[in-house]
């Protein structure tokens, strides 16, 4: 590896399970490492984080939310807040309320596919304990611009999913457990200095983009590597997804710029499903009341044709609603096999730290 290989820009990517593996990672850690290291676990996007308390407890290096703006300086932790992606420009960080992907934000993906845009070989990609799929995609973008991928040995992972996917799709240089990750980030951060890779340039253009999402768009509109249109639309805005296949990896996107993983996307329209159904069983039941309420008038005012209109009305109404509950109610929209609840339980985990600390 010669002096241009170099990583001194470290992306590291969590969800459920995260906190935990986190925490181990930046014990071992030294105070002196001469890159900086940038982490987004999927969170409740209205919930606040205490992580940079937690790491920073844990560990040697300063860690904190990232601000939009933030200077990258070495030796330091940058997290992801709640509610926003984390992007990485050349010298500085920029916060975005941009499109979910695979139904997060902040998403791993963002962060790795900015980073490997912007650094290119100087990048290593770390993804922990996790489900579904995300930051797979970021990996790969990441090893096509020299960089290096690292997942955590899922045997070791509390949730294996993610690593395992990203292994199964090929995207992953080394498989290790959380102390070799940071011997291994260590090594390759000490493999030349800052000086031979220039730096965090000052000197550059401000990297703030107001196009970015677009920028982003239009790379994934661009390309040749099996884009094609498929019939089905986006479970956040209704817009046609389009499907882009690029090695072992398959993802999904629309033009807004909300973009799934196969499994992320069967688990928000299974969500989407099942909230429509509930929204049915809802306007059934009222309209089975409003029915109850004009037969009642009918009866009243002396109309037994009404009457008997307006009570197969109500007969239907709650036959419906009663067969729609029961599909709900079975269970079927409880099996999907990844875990939806992720971002709480990475809530679930911090709040386990504070009251043990």
């Amino acid at each position: 590896m010669s002096i241009m290989d170099n990583r001194d820009v470290f992306v590291v990517g969590a969800s459920a399970g995260g906190v935990e593996a986190l925490v181990s990672l930046v014990k071992c850690l030294p105070e002196d490492l001469p890159a900086a290291v940038f982490v987004v676990i999927h969170f409740p996007a209205h919930s606040p984080s205490l992580l940079p308390q937690i790491l920073s407890r844990a560990g040697r290096l300063p860690a904190a939310h990232a601000a939009d703006g933030d200077l990258i300086q070495p030796g330091k932790i940058y997290i992801a807040p709640p509610g926003l992606h984390l992007w990485l420009g050349s010298r500085q960080v920029t916060l975005s309320s941009g499109p979910l992907e695979n139904g997060v934000r902040p998403a791993i993906d963002v962060l790795f596919r900015s980073a490997a845009r912007a650094f290119g070989s100087r990048v290593a990609g770390v993804l922990l304990s996790g489900t579904l799929g995300d930051g797979a995609a970021g990996l790969l973008a990441i090893k096509r611009t020299g960089g290096t991928s690292i997942v955590q040995d899922p045997h070791e992972a509390l949730y294996a999913e993610m690593p395992l996917r990203a292994i199964e799709l090929g995207v992953v240089d080394h498989i290790l457990p959380i102390a070799r990750i940071a011997e291994e980030m260590v090594t390759l951060s000490n493999n030349g200095s800052l000086k031979g890779n220039g730096g965090f340039s000052e000197n550059m253009e401000d990297d703030k983009e107001n196009h970015i999402v677009q920028d982003d768009i239009a790379d994934f509109e661009a390309s040749e590597r099996g884009l094609q249109r498929t019939t089905f639309t986006c479970p956040e805005c209704g817009g046609v997804l389009w499907e882009l296949k690029e090695e072992q990896i398959t993802q999904y996107r629309c033009h807004v710029g909300h973009s799934y993983t196969p499994e992320s996307l069967d688990m928000q329209q299974t969500a989407a499903t099942e909230e429509a159904l509930w929204r049915a069983v809802r306007a059934l039941e009222e309209s089975a009341t409003l029915a109850r309420r004009l037969r009642t008038l009918s009866m009243e005012k002396g109309r037994p044709h009404s009457q008997k209109i307006f009570d197969r009305r109500v007969r239907a109404a709650e036959e419906s609603a009663d067969a729609i509950r029961r599909v709900l109610m079975n269970g079927h929209f409880s099996e999907h096999p990844a875990n939806p609840g992720s971002a709480g339980t990475a809530r679930a985990e911090e709040e386990g730290y504070e009251k043990n600390a």
